[in-house]
């Protein structure tokens, strides 16, 4: 359920039994579950990575779908996604492209139609797939998946003065008109400095991978840090040896309540074991991580017990993929929350703000627009800034020990 926040605004007729809540200006949306194909459920941390989607997979698509269409609404939007990508891709991009239909079932009878376009996973089919949506009218773009698409889908949409939605978690292509409705770390870095930070958490030791995931989380950590009172006294970036880079780090970890290790699952063990290995003693510390910390190797980690890391708060999912398995027998993708929110938001935009409903001022209001996945609100360079919870490591699994926000700060 997604919709502008603001709580003097309610839309009557629009409340789904044991489905909704309320969201921003006040829109009360049905927030059912997507459908996925079975068996190809991934976690957060397949997704918090801005380069998981940034390219395509390296074997041959299939053939190239129709386009389609979904809902008979005067407001048409178009919704470009990799459905004939082989893969993972392909079968994710159809678990959105079920969510998509699922936020319009629920919204009851929106004033909108999708207009649904293969782009075959490639930047090429994506701006054929974007120039026939404009063509036909779309007054908005969802989509595409990858990054390296993204760019082409924008250059047709300027064009025409509309405005990208795109599901990419690279934010380097975030700008004028083109805003991610992602899973992006910067979100996660921020949330857990803070959080840290408000326990007492300030001098921070630092290990990233020296990739370009890495390079984003260095640029928000060391941002963050010191925004929030705090200190680096250590950082590194490691790559195939982790060994080494431990071995500079370990010895500083005196000066430092924190260690923030920045990566996913097999990555994330085995730089707390090179740590132990060179001697550091990872209980006498708070262990701190992103939203890739999702993911079951962390979990059964002796070493990781008790890390913190923000995500979304899970009951939301949860919730969703409930009613996404009643509806078509298999578990959503992990991004099919994605797809889901950018319908039911246009759908709440279009129902509420007239002619002015996807301008600029409208999708980068600053109290933000709630969602599957908690509060999210677009930042006017197309980035985004969600509201996370603060989850702890256990055998279980993650645990919440502070809530998502219920509203953003300035």
């Amino acid at each position: 359920m997604v919709g502008p926040r603001h709580p003097k605004s309610p839309i009557p007729g629009s409340r789904l039994s044991g489905a909704t809540r309320r969201s921003a200006l006040g829109l009360l949306l049905g927030a059912p579950v997507l459908s996925a194909c079975a068996g190809v459920q991934q976690g957060l941390s397949q997704f918090s990575n801005p380069f998981s989607s940034s390219t395509p997979p390296a074997q041959p698509a299939g053939p190239q779908q129709q386009a389609t269409t979904a809902g008979t609404g005067g407001v048409k939007v178009g919704l470009i996604l990799p459905l004939s990508a082989a893969g993972n891709a392909g079968l994710a991009a159809q678990s959105m492209r079920n969510a998509a239909e699922m936020a319009l079932a629920e919204f009851q009878n929106p004033n909108i139609q999708l207009l649904i376009k293969d782009d075959n996973g490639s930047p090429q089919g994506a701006q054929a797939g974007a120039q026939q949506a404009v063509d036909e009218g779309a007054e908005i773009i969802l989509g595409p998946l990858f990054a390296q698409s993204v760019p082409a889908v924008a250059q047709v949409a300027r064009t025409r003065g509309i405005s990208v939605l795109a599901f990419s978690t690279d934010s380097s292509i975030a700008g004028r008109g083109v805003y991610l409705l992602s899973f992006l770390p910067e979100s996660d870095v921020n949330r857990i400095v803070e959080y840290s930070a408000s326990i007492g958490k300030r001098s921070v030791a630092v290990l990233v991978p020296d990739n370009a995931y890495g390079n984003v989380v260095e640029a928000a950590v060391k941002a963050a840090v010191p925004r929030r009172g705090g200190r680096i006294v250590a950082f590194e970036k490691y790559g195939a040896d982790r060994a080494t880079p431990a071995r500079t780090v370990a010895p500083q970890l005196g000066s430092a309540d924190a260690l923030f290790i920045a990566d996913d699952g097999d990555a994330v063990v085995s730089v707390a074991d090179a740590m132990t290995a060179a001697g550091a003693n990872l209980r006498n510390i708070q262990l701190l991580g992103t939203g890739l910390w999702d993911n079951p190797r962390v979990y059964a980690s002796a070493a990781l017990q008790g890390g913190l890391y923000a995500a979304p708060d899970p009951a939301g999912f949860r919730a969703f993929s409930g009613r996404y398995r009643t509806k078509y027998g298999g578990e959503p993708v992990r991004t099919a929350t994605l797809a889901y929110d950018a319908v039911a938001l246009v759908a709440a935009l279009a129902r509420t703000q007239g002619g002015q409903r996807f301008s600029s001022d409208v999708l980068t209001n600053p109290s933000g627009f709630a969602g599957i996945d908690g509060l999210f609100r677009f930042r006017a360079d197309g980035t985004n800034e969600r509201g996370l919870a603060v989850m702890k490591v256990t055998q279980g699994g993650g645990v919440a020990v502070a809530g998502s926000p219920k509203s953003f700060g300035a």
